[in-house]
């Protein structure tokens, strides 16, 4: 029932307006290269999505480029995560337990914006989901085949993005906390040596190309209190669910307590670990750590089925049969307060910004005489997905194009040469981050800012989510 739940909400909206956003665009174009191009693409850039490129240029060769087929992976690595949701809470505190995580996880905002996404973030965190099923299994009956389908799970994990190796800290915390004996432990770290030796050139390659995240900040005041609220919430439902109860079984309340000593450490470890790495070079984004909705999934299925054990123990007959009718009228009410957001998700007003509506913005704004300038010049991905909508037009700082330079926006001019040939056209329409960015100091984007200032005048301006059109030209020229 989860992993359907999940499947059909992933699907409902699938194509989000027939839109895409800037990761999913170079996802789509990139995916669309040949297999020889990929990979010289990956000695410049983008070298920790490789693998996840490859899989979407084989799967774009079987089903077509279509949105649908873009997003479908990720709906598909959601469900199957709802599943082992699921599977792990039935393991390790009962099957009302497993059932309500399960479909609490198909339910979380973040969970529904990535099973929507067209990147990698669902697909590690299905993969996460696994190996911390398979971690059980191997701890409960523990073999050389258990502990090696764990490692290579992780490794598959870590090789379609890295930091889904911080998963393996929270797993051995897991076992530190739950006393366990020494020759599972011994497996466990064995086994996540191993795959921090197999993720490890994939870490090495991307950390000479570090500069390609370097936008990313320390995080706002926004997001510390996003990360505040749902670590408090899983405190909370996880200091509930084990909280001591004369009627509880002792065999049911181990159980809890394992789920409780393994979801803890998966909701929190890798975060703080990331958080923690970032007071060095900031690194820290949400969809990093994904899989640590599992967790928090985990943990809410446990502190639900200890509140439904606590309304059966009433006295009072009569309030004990209308339990389910309280527990349904709660659920309702939860489905209804997360509609709002569960139907925004589904707009392009849920990304950061919309490709498609700055694309044909352009196309609405320019001429065939005009150039085209993208301030900074990684705002070029905006072009790339739909080059029909900049066709006439003429890239003025583009000295090289993406795919025949091996790169993922293309090389541009030096500034001089940028300067020279801004000032050969009277029309130039750029395509801008939305007011109150940080302005890139290089001198290629400092010299485009300067001549648009000084001899153009700004005819017109359009705000598009995530981004700015503006026309410039020559005085009396608009």
């Amino acid at each position: 029932m989860p992993a359907l739940l999940a499947l059909l909400m992933g699907l409902w909206g699938i194509r989000r307006e027939n839109t895409m956003w800037r990761d999913e665009s170079v996802t789509y174009q990139v995916a669309r290269r040949s297999l020889s191009e990929i990979w010289h693409l990956l000695g410049n850039a983008d070298a920790v999505h490789g693998l996840y490129y490859f899989l979407m240029h084989a799967l774009f060769a079987v089903g077509g480029d279509s949105l649908v087929t873009l997003r479908l992976p990720s709906v598909l690595a959601t469900s199957v995560s709802a599943f082992l949701v699921a599977a792990t809470g039935n393991r390790l505190a009962g099957p009302r337990t497993g059932l309500i995580g399960g479909l609490a996880f198909a339910l979380l905002p973040m969970v529904q914006m990535y099973a929507q996404e067209g990147r990698s973030y669902a697909m590690v965190c299905a993969l996460i989901a696994l190996s911390t099923y398979l971690l059980v299994g191997a701890v409960d009956h523990s073999s050389r085949r258990r502990w090696a389908a764990y490692a290579l799970t992780v490794v598959a994990a870590g090789w379609l993005h890295e930091f889904a190796v911080l998963a393996l800290p929270a797993h051995g915390l897991t076992l530190y906390l739950s006393r366990s004996p020494r020759a599972p432990m011994r497996s466990w770290a064995v086994a996540a040596g191993l795959s921090v030796v197999a993720v490890a050139p994939l870490a090495l390659r991307s950390t000479g190309q570090s500069g390609q995240v370097s936008w990313i900040g320390w995080p706002h005041p926004g997001e510390w209190l996003v990360i505040a609220a749902v670590t408090l919430v899983g405190v909370l439902c996880a200091g509930y669910a084990t909280k001591p109860e004369p009627a509880t079984g002792t065999r049911a309340r181990a159980g809890v307590l394992r789920l409780v000593r393994l979801a803890l450490p998966l909701l929190i470890a890798p975060t703080a670990t990331l958080l923690l790495a970032s007071l060095h070079d900031p690194m820290y984004l949400d969809r990093y750590v994904l899989y640590s909705q599992l967790a928090l999934a985990l943990l809410v299925g446990a502190a639900v089925d200890r509140l439904w054990d606590a309304a059966g123990r009433t006295a009072r007959p009569a309030v004990s049969r209308s339990r389910a009718v309280l527990f349904g009228a709660a659920a309702t009410g939860v489905v209804v307060a997360l509609l709002p957001v569960t139907l925004q998700m589904r707009t392009p007003d849920s990304r950061k910004d919309d490709v498609t509506a700055i694309a044909a913005q352009v196309r609405t704004m320019a001429s065939d005489d005009a150039g085209v300038l993208f301030m900074p010049a990684r705002r070029r991905e905006w072009a790339l997905s739909y080059p029909d909508d900049f066709r006439g037009l003429t890239d003025l700082a583009l000295r090289r194009a993406p795919r025949a330079g091996n790169t993922l926006e293309g090389t541009e001019f030096s500034a001089g040469r940028i300067r020279v040939r801004l000032r050969a056209f009277d029309r130039i329409v750029a395509l801008t981050d939305p007011p109150g960015q940080p302005e890139d100091a290089f001198p290629e984007e400092a010299v485009k800012r300067d001549v648009l200032r000084q001899e153009f005048v700004v005819c017109r301006r359009v705000l598009v989510k995530g981004g700015q059109v503006t026309l410039y030209a020559r005085p009396g020229r608009c």
